[in-house]
């Protein structure tokens, strides 16, 4: 275990920043999200959450695929470069960290997609836990711990102390690189964060979501599927989307062919299952109501995702949906209305 003063974070934002892309939470227009680093750009680590999460960097908004040329009867193709950049993220939420290893089961599945791929192996974790949880998270629903960060660094922030710990080869030569920066913590720091992390585990155990769990299907999956509260929890949904576009974990994207007057683009942008021609196909949509696509997205998030990968639910609690639907209608709703079991911890 390493420890900094926290006066010295911009000094080793320098450092990482001064070798490879570095990209932190940081305040502008109002709200926070990750910024690209430069002299001047400071860490907001009072914030919680970003409005956007990390996911961008894996698995970006939109990007080029590759790009046709025609001239006559022939077509060259030039396929889209894959990203090899070498990249730090710091200050990822322990939820975000978690969400990367549900992409992870996604997108490194066979086949595996070669630009999340990339980026994955150029990216560099350091995951900061979480000082102080906001009423909306309920990470903990799913068996994330808010004051343990998994990443390739986790690091706490105690007063006026930062700790930092490697936890994988990636997160080890980071840190060999910084050596200087750092010393060794004592007994004492370790008695320090130790107390930190269970001040965070009793603001966990106070949060209004605390006791939230999903609930197995005990029953039929068609008489799940088939459950009249479908039809109430869905008859406020907007299908505006936005609870997709903020989630760290939703995964489907569309593709899409693009004409520049010079050539052809592909390109991939995120899609979202609450939307009306979401995967339209040529005889039409296959979930023609707000109902179908309602129970859809949470379907999927908490029994289809689950039952396909070892119980891991395409959720990590992190409470964005919570905060930006604009008529209060969230998972934490649906795995209300299909019971819940108390917080076993």
């Amino acid at each position: 275990m390493l420890k900094l003063s926290v006066s010295r974070i911009p000094e080793l934002l320098a450092a990482i920043g001064g070798a490879r892309a570095l990209f932190l939470p940081a305040r502008s227009g109002g709200q926070v999200n990750f910024t690209r680093w430069d002299t001047g750009v400071e860490y907001c680590g009072e914030a919680l959450n970003t409005v956007k999460s990390a996911k961008d960097f894996f698995f970006p908004q939109s990007e080029n695929l590759l790009t046709f040329q025609t001239q006559g009867k022939s077509i060259s193709i030039t396929p889209g470069g894959v990203p090899e950049e070498p990249f730090v993220i710091f200050g990822a939420r322990p939820c975000d960290v978690r969400a990367m290893d549900i992409l992870d089961m996604v997108f490194l599945s066979d086949p595996q997609d070669s630009f999340y791929k990339a980026r994955r192996e150029s990216g560099v974790v350091v995951a900061m836990a979480c000082n102080a949880p906001e009423e909306t998270c309920f990470c903990g629903s799913f068996g994330i711990d808010a004051a343990d960060p998994p990443g390739d660094v986790a690091a706490w922030i105690v007063g006026d102390t930062l700790y930092w710990d490697a936890k994988t080869e990636k997160g080890e030569a980071l840190t060999g690189e910084l050596s200087a920066l750092f010393s060794q913590a004592d007994g004492g720091d370790l008695a320090a964060l130790k107390t930190h992390k269970e001040e965070i585990a009793s603001i966990l155990e106070r949060l209004p979501l605390s006791d939230l769990r999903p609930q197995s299907v005990g029953g039929s999956l068609l008489e799940l599927f088939s459950s009249e509260k479908w039809g109430e929890l869905s008859q406020a949904c907007l299908g505006c989307g936005a609870c997709t576009f903020v989630c760290p974990t939703c995964q489907c994207y569309d593709i899409q062919d693009f004409n520049t007057g010079h050539g052809v683009q592909r390109f991939r942008c995120w899609d979202s299952c609450m939307y009306s021609d979401f995967t339209m196909m040529a005889h039409g949509n296959p979930r023609t109501s707000r109902l179908e696509r309602f129970r859809q997205r949470f379907m999927h998030k908490l029994v289809y995702f689950p039952e396909n990968n070892g119980g891991q639910y395409s959720c990590v609690g992190c409470g964005r949906c919570v905060s930006k639907c604009p008529v209060s209608l969230n998972i934490t709703k649906v795995i209300k209305a299909f019971g819940v079991k108390e917080n076993v911890r």
